[in-house]
């Protein structure tokens, strides 16, 4: 059975993966984040796959990949450009 959030199942996969880094799962968790579709909620995919392997060991590092993807990131600060540099 495919999960929704995780058509793929890289996100699966990952749990299956004896002795996974967290960098490892980084890039699972961005290739993953490339296939969600443009008009999915990925916040809400990201909690529904936590709650489905919430019986995972709590320091597994997909878990805390997916924990970080929930954390809000700041607004990106312009710096510089062009009229910086003329000033």
């Amino acid at each position: 059975m495919t999960d929704p959030n995780d058509p793929k199942g890289l996100i699966r996969e990952a749990y299956r993966i004896e002795g996974i880094s967290a960098p490892e799962c980084r890039t699972i968790f961005l290739d993953w984040a490339l296939g969600v579709p443009p008009d999915a909620n990925p916040r809400a995919a990201v909690t529904a796959l936590l709650d489905r392997y919430a019986g995972e060991p709590r320091d597994h590092p997909m878990t805390q990949t997916l924990k970080e993807a929930l954390n809000e990131s700041a607004a990106p600060k312009r710096r510089g450009g062009r009229a910086a540099r003329l000033a």
